[in-house]
């Protein structure tokens, strides 16, 4: 993490986008999203004080700069399923394994940055696929996971994967945006609708036999306005059971995943409630003791998912009474 000296020395000496984030290359995307995150963080009002000018003009140029920087490298390319042909557009998204573009159409495309990953985009098909079966049965689910539109199916040696989803674009922010923008965790009315929406989301993929494996600040999506989540990044994601294809070095994990074990949807449950204690303010302390109480050690010890859909509720009643809409906004303003 940056200290607001050094996020200033590097915005104001940057003089240019490559100056900041090198030059432009869809493998350097994620390392130059997390530079843009961790300067922002650095200088965000919260941390800087409401009256440093100077910390809020770097935080606006390094917006600026990243903007520009992404934008250089979208410029348009085409690419082909059996059905359709897409074009593609600026960049909206830089994931764990894959960048996500705006296309000509109101889909976006996901591509993988390194053609060697590819069989994680296509386990990442297979996941949605299995969900969308799931949504045919169960359609009050389909709201918390993407919708595959079309894929890229089998690529060849040095070809890159590509799925083509539905888009989650207007209005919604990823956790890890809402944490940046709450840097002092959230109050525990707010985690609520937050948590009980993502209980239902990894129910349903546990309900589908998969688990989603990754369940971290960037994969979960929140429409304030709307109070809408959805479990995004299912690139990770396997059957009950199975062990995972890969790790994301940048993830804190359960015990039984560091130790090369199958995953169950127990792993799912102790990645969720990890999330929670990250989001949630220091001070909710009965909801703290929720989440603590999900992440047992041993996976056999942690409750399911569907199960933790009541307890959570019952604690709800206890905490907060009656439910009301509570309005939702990415500052502290009017909270």
């Amino acid at each position: 993490m940056f200290t607001r000296d050094e996020a200033l020395r590097l915005v104001e000496g940057a003089h240019s986008s490559t100056g900041l984030f090198g030059d432009f290359s869809p493998d350097r995307a994620q390392t130059a999203h997390r530079l843009w995150r961790d300067l922002l963080v650095a200088l965000h009002p919260d941390r800087t004080g409401p009256d440093d000018h100077r910390a809020h003009a770097a935080a606006a140029e390094v917006t600026r700069l990243h903007d520009r920087w992404a934008g250089s490298g979208s410029a348009s390319v085409e690419l082909r399923t059996a059905r359709r042909t897409y074009r593609t557009g600026a960049l909206h998204r830089v994931g764990s394994v894959a960048n996500v573009h705006l296309t000509d159409g109101p889909e976006v495309v996901k591509v993988v940055r390194n053609p060697a990953l590819g069989p994680l985009l296509l386990a990442e098909r297979d996941a949605l696929t299995a969900l969308a079966r799931l949504t045919d049965e169960h359609r009050w689910l389909a709201p918390y996971f993407p919708r595959l539109v079309d894929a890229s199916g089998e690529v060849g040696r040095g070809e890159r994967a590509f799925t083509v989803l539905a888009p989650l674009t207007d209005g919604f922010h990823t956790l890890a945006e809402v944490k940046e923008a709450r840097p002092g965790g959230l109050d525990g009315r707010d985690w609520a609708w937050m948590h009980r929406r993502l209980l239902r989301a990894v129910a349903g993929a546990h309900l589908a036999g998969l688990v989603h494996g990754a369940i971290t600040a960037d994969n979960v999506l929140v429409h304030p306005e709307r109070h809408g989540v959805v479990l995004v990044g299912w690139s990770f994601a396997v059957e009950h059971g199975q062990r995972p294809l890969a790790r994301d070095r940048t993830t804190t994990y359960p015990p039984e995943v560091a130790a090369g074990r199958a995953l169950t949807g127990a792993t799912d449950v102790w990645m969720a409630h990890a999330l929670m204690l990250d989001l949630l303010a220091p001070g909710e302390r009965r909801q703290r003791l929720f989440a603590e109480g999900s992440m047992q050690d041993s996976p056999s010890a942690r409750p399911e998912a569907a199960e933790l859909l009541d307890e959570y509720d019952d604690l709800l009643d206890d905490l907060y009474g009656p439910r009301v809409f509570r309005p939702f906004a990415m500052t502290d303003e009017g909270a």
